[in-house]
């Protein structure tokens, strides 16, 4: 029964989805006599929390009750008040909690006074699932760093575009709604200057929905040749657009970019390209808590080596392209042993449309 009720607390959390960042997903279900008497979840950043939420629709006449809640209820003040003071003043008898609060500074805290307050607390019901829910804050609350998804697309032979760099386009209709899905949801997204370059893309998001979420612009050019007149600058008034460079950027050029409201970040070099690590360190200082990585082979490879991606979806269409100077989804040196491969752990394996969609992730802390 308790797994029943948490699943449609996860789901509930998910509906947040994209709007409540830094802050995590929650969902929140209060049952009497095995019958679900109120729902909540928190809906944007700011706004109530998931357990208040529920609370509220209550009128906080709780006595006797079950709360589910897929995140430890907070005990601190930030935007609103504790949630466990308003569960305590509310009369539960029983709260299930998926996870603990996955910040070392509160982890715990909760629980231990609902304990207090004579209140039984159960944990660790779809732990797994709730932790996959909100990977993008695990990962931020405990390192300050984005959570990166790396995202490919290829052909079955593994050809990102053809020898003349044509890649439009490669995956199925569904694939590509799903990949806005993702903009959607994430904080910014990151590519390399040669896709700037080449493809001149817009990166935004592009959904039939009412309110989209547009990601921040990452753009990583060490000599600064992002052109003037591309399109991510003359919109950077629209749609925050970052360009992480070193000191090899002409001063005047850094200036003009800047007039166009583009945000400048300058880096120290490692191997003669920007440092990896420590723009993650710098776009975590922005409370960016999430990147999509949609790079070029190149820089795919130096993400990869630098062990700043978390997680990686593949796209494979059931097409052949050919080519030994085709492009390829990774590039750069490459392993002399396959002992020495990246590996993915947690494998995911699905379609859409007619392509195969492969989900996967990275061990460690990155």
């Amino acid at each position: 029964m308790d797994i029943k009720y948490m699943k449609r607390a996860l789901e509930l959390a998910e509906e947040g989805m994209g709007k409540t960042r830094p802050n995590p997903l929650v969902g929140a279900v209060i049952v009497r006599d095995d019958k679900i008497i109120s729902e909540g979840f928190h809906k944007v950043y700011g706004g109530d929390h998931a357990e208040l939420d529920a609370l509220k629709k209550i009128n906080f006449q709780g006595e006797g009750t079950t709360l589910y809640v897929n995140l430890e209820p907070c005990s601190h003040y930030g935007k609103t008040p504790p949630c466990v003071e308003a569960i305590i003043r509310a009369g539960i008898k029983t709260v299930v909690v998926a996870m603990t609060d996955p910040n070392p500074l509160v982890a715990g805290r909760g629980i231990k006074i609902l304990q207090d307050h004579g209140i039984e607390v159960i944990h660790g019901v779809l732990e797994e699932e709730a932790r996959r829910l909100n990977e993008i804050f695990i990962k931020y609350i405990t390192t300050s760093k984005p959570f990166l998804i790396l995202k490919t697309a290829m052909s079955m032979d593994g050809k990102i575009a053809t020898a003349e760099g044509n890649s439009k386009w490669i995956t199925g209709e569904e694939s590509r709604y799903y990949v806005h899905q993702i903009r959607n949801r994430v904080a910014g997204i990151m590519v390399g200057i040669t896709t700037v370059i080449k493809d001149n893309p817009r990166l935004n998001t592009r959904l039939p929905l009412e309110e989209v979420s547009h990601p921040t612009r990452v753009i990583v050019d060490s000599s600064l040749r992002i052109p003037l007149d591309s399109i991510v600058v003359e919109t950077a008034s629209q749609q925050p657009t970052i360009i992480a460079t070193t000191n090899r950027g002409p001063k005047e050029k850094l200036l003009k970019l800047k007039d166009k409201h583009v945000e400048i970040i300058i880096l120290p070099e490692k191997n003669n390209r920007v440092d990896l690590n420590q723009l993650m360190i710098e776009l975590g200082k922005r409370r960016i808590d999430s990147i999509l990585l949609e790079g070029g082979g190149t820089l795919n490879y130096s993400a990869l080596e630098e062990g700043i991606v978390d997680k990686m979806i593949t796209f494979i269409a059931p097409k052949i392209l050919g080519g030994t100077a085709a492009l390829t989804p990774v590039e750069g040196e490459g392993k002399i042993n396959v002992d020495d491969a990246f590996m993915l752990n947690d494998l995911r394996v699905g379609y859409l449309g007619k392509d195969l969609l492969i989900e996967g992730y990275f061990k460690g802390d990155k």
